[in-house]
């Protein structure tokens, strides 16, 4: 991974020298320094800590509904054909469409919420029902053979076959949560959020403070991932 990161970094020095202009590619030092900069200020962690903010609060509101939604439709067909449309129709709807209408809907601040929640929802609930459904059906039959309560099951036999897809899924919908509200703020422009770092300094044609913006939000991203490694390691480890 370091020799990546150290590839991409002279790749973008070399770039940096053959353009030779800030404004269409400042050097990764520049960048840096313009990142410091920007930490100094509070307007900077106010950003940051917003987009967190709305990151976290996304996944607090797609994990619990995609349980609700998912545990029901992997153990019913009829529950799963009734979702399949609203999957494909939000599958099949360009990110771009679905921020513009939620700012109609929602105005500035909800807008990078809902639009992460609903590009992490068929994600999780997909995730979940693949893991219901890949219970050991002969310790399914044990279970019904002691008559146990459904509660039973799902403590016993559902939730830990869940678990490892439920992780997964929230691993691939947490960098597309960043992407998504991201690219949110940098639309709709709410009054604090790094993609609103990024749009003011694309109006005012600062390409090196753009780059920074990038990158303190790639950084944000890989640390949240990071963390999350961290944890389903421990959790694998039980």
């Amino acid at each position: 991974m370091l020799l990546g990161v150290l590839a991409l970094l002279a790749l973008w020095e070399l770039g940096s020298i053959l353009l030779a202009s800030d404004l269409l590619l400042p050097s990764p030092r520049k960048t840096l320094l313009a990142l410091f900069k920007l930490m100094s200020t509070r307007g900077f962690m106010q950003a940051l800590g917003m987009s967190l903010f709305r990151i976290l609060l996304s996944m607090a509101v797609a994990i619990p509904l995609s349980l609700i939604v998912g545990i029901p439709a992997a153990l019913n067909w009829r529950i799963r054909a009734f979702m399949r449309p609203l999957f494909l129709v939000i599958a099949a709807t360009p990110v771009l469409s679905i921020i513009l209408i939620a700012f109609i809907w929602f105005g500035q601040e909800r807008t990078p919420v809902f639009s992460a929640f609903l590009m992490m929802f068929p994600i999780l609930t997909s995730n979940i029902m693949a893991g219901i459904q890949s219970a050991d059906p002969k310790l399914r039959e044990v279970l019904d053979l002691y008559k146990l309560s459904e509660f039973k099951k799902l403590r016993y036999l559902y939730i830990p076959s869940l678990l490892p897809y439920l992780l997964a899924g929230l691993h691939s919908a947490l960098s597309l949560c960043w992407k998504v509200v991201v690219a949110a703020e940098v639309i709709v422009q709410p009054r604090y959020g790094l993609g609103t770092g990024m749009q003011m300094a694309k109006a005012q044609l600062e390409t090196t403070e753009l780059l920074a913006w990038t990158t303190a939000t790639v950084l944000m991203a890989a640390l949240t991932e990071s963390i999350f490694l961290m944890y389903k390691g421990k959790v694998h480890d039980r």
